[in-house]
């Protein structure tokens, strides 16, 4: 019987940890997650940074800084994945945990944001 119990938690602990929420991860992992095509991607910074740095290509804008930026997560549906930049990693680190505590199950976060994203020379989109 302790051999059942032992195997259980065993189980139970592994399956926790491998289920994270939030990855963190840096701009040729992320590049690679996007070709996949299997996340939404989304761009929390505002709209004059976006205008006068660009974008990544296909990124959603959503302002992480606008009054409404919380219910506008919310209504984001939480079983879809979802890869998340901002400017230098800060505030897409902040909204990674917000969706976390919303119940979303899938958010990778630009570990550096998109200036280490454009400094590595990877494709951006300009308005």
């Amino acid at each position: 019987m302790k051999k059942i119990v032992t195997l259980i938690l065993v189980f139970i602990s592994t399956f926790s940890f491998s289920q994270e929420v939030i990855k963190n991860v840096d701009a040729a992992t992320f590049k690679k997650m996007i070709e996949e095509k299997k996340y939404i991607l989304i761009d929390l910074r505002t709209a004059d940074e976006i205008k006068s740095k660009g974008k990544i290509k296909g990124a959603t804008e959503l302002d992480f800084l606008d009054k409404n930026a919380e219910a506008n997560i919310e209504k984001l549906d939480k079983k879809k994945s979802y890869l998340i930049y901002c400017a230098g990693g800060g505030r897409s680190g902040d909204c990674a945990e917000l969706m976390k505590k919303q119940g979303f199950k899938d958010v990778v976060n630009l570990e550096k944001g998109f200036g280490d994203w454009k400094n590595k020379g990877f494709e951006i989109e300009t308005k």
